[in-house]
C-alpha cells in the first residue's frame, strides 16, 4: 500500500520483549486488509511468536484461511489475547500457550497441547526470535549467546522432533530466518549467526523429511516493523529503520503473511528446502 509508514518514524525504546500498542506507528498486521480464500481449509497450525509482529500477521492470514491455530509465546499476555481476538472472530479455534520455548520440554508439550485442542497438526511455523543489539563482542555475555541460540535454533529443533511424529504426508514446517543469514549486521552477532544457522537446519532437515512427504522452508524477511524493533535497537537505529532497503522503508507485518501462506498451502508442493526473501529490494543470494 503506498500509505505504509517511512523513516523517519518517531525515536522509541521500549523493555524487552516490547509490546504492540507501544509502537509508534502502530504495526499493520492485515486486521483490516487480509482477505482469506479457504487455502487451509481444516488445516491445524502451531504458530511460534504468534502474539505479535509476523507471528500475528501469519496467524490472521491463516485464520482466515480456514486453519485453526495454536499460538506460542513467552509472556506477552495482552497481545497474545489480541491475536486471540482476530482468530476467533474469523470462527476459527486459538489455543494459547505461552511458555520459553528453550526449554525441550516445553516445546514437546506444545505439541501435546495442540494435538489435544486442535485434533493434530498440519503446519508448524517455528517463528519465534530473541535478538539483542551489541557494538563489541566483549559486551557479549556468554548468558546472551547461549539464550539466543537457545530460542532461536534450540527451539526450531525441539519442536520439529516433536512434530514431525505427528505431521502426516503433506506436513509442513516453515521457519523464519533472516535477510542476516546473507548480509550479517555486525551489532546483531548474535542473532545473525542464528539466522544462518536456521537456513541451514531448512535446507538440511527438507532432505531428510522429504521421503515422509513433509516440507520444509523458510521465509527470510528485511527490515520488519515489530516490537522487537524498539525493545532490542538504540532510538536513533530505530528513526531510520528500513531506509536501507530500494523501497526505502520497514515491511509492515501483514506484508510477511502472504509467502507463509503460499508455503504452507498445496500450491507449494513442490517446494522444499527453500528460502523465500522478502527483503524490500534487499539481494539476497
Amino acid at each position: 500500500m503506498t500509505g505504509d509508514p517511512r523513516p523517519p518514524y518517531p525515536e522509541q525504546q521500549q523493555p524487552m520483549p516490547g509490546r504492540t500498542d507501544a509502537m509508534d506507528p502502530r504495526p499493520d498486521h492485515g486486521e483490516e486488509s487480509y482477505a482469506g480464500s479457504g487455502r487451509l481449509a481444516g488445516k491445524r497450525a502451531i504458530i511460534t511468536g504468534g502474539d505479535s509482529g509476523i507471528g500475528r500477521a501469519v496467524a490472521i492470514a491463516y485464520a482466515r484461511e480456514g486453519a485453526d491455530l495454536l499460538i506460542s509465546y513467552l509472556d506477552e499476555h495482552e497481545d497474545a489475547r489480541e491475536t486471540q481476538k482476530w482468530i476467533e472472530k474469523a470462527g476459527r479455534k486459538a489455543v494459547l500457550v505461552p511458555g520459553d520455548i528453550s526449554d525441550a520440554g516445553h516445546c514437546g508439550a506444545i505439541v501435546e497441547k495442540a494435538i489435544a485442542k486442535l485434533g493434530g497438526i498440519d503446519i508448524l511455523v517455528n517463528n519465534a526470535a530473541h535478538q539483542a543489539s551489541f557494538e563489541d563482542i566483549e559486551d557479549i555475555s556468554d548468558d546472551e549467546w547461549q539464550l539466543t541460540f537457545a530460542v532461536n535454533i534450540h527451539a526450531m529443533f525441539y519442536l520439529s522432533k516433536a512434530a514431525v511424529p505427528h505431521l502426516m504426508k503433506g506436513g509442513v514446517i516453515i521457519n523464519t530466518t533472516s535477510i542476516n543469514a546473507d548480509q550479517p549486521n555486525a551489532s546483531l552477532l548474535a542473532y545473525a549467526t542464528t539466522k544462518g544457522a536456521i537456513q541451514n537446519f531448512t535446507m538440511g532437515l527438507a532432505q531428510m523429511l522429504a521421503d515422509k512427504g513433509i516440507r520444509v522452508n523458510c521465509v527470510a524477511p528485511g527490515p520488519v516493523w515489530t516490537p522487537l524493533i524498539p525493545s532490542t535497537m538504540p532510538p536513533e537505529a530505530v528513526k531510520t529503520f528500513g531506509e536501507n532497503t530500494p523501497l526505502g522503508r520497514a515491511a509492515q507485518p501483514r506484508e510477511l503473511a502472504p509467502p507463509y501462506v503460499m508455503l504452507a498451502s498445496d500450491e507449494a508442493s513442490y517446494i522444499t528446502g527453500a528460502t523465500v526473501p522478502v527483503t524490500g529490494g534487499r539481494p539476497f543470494i
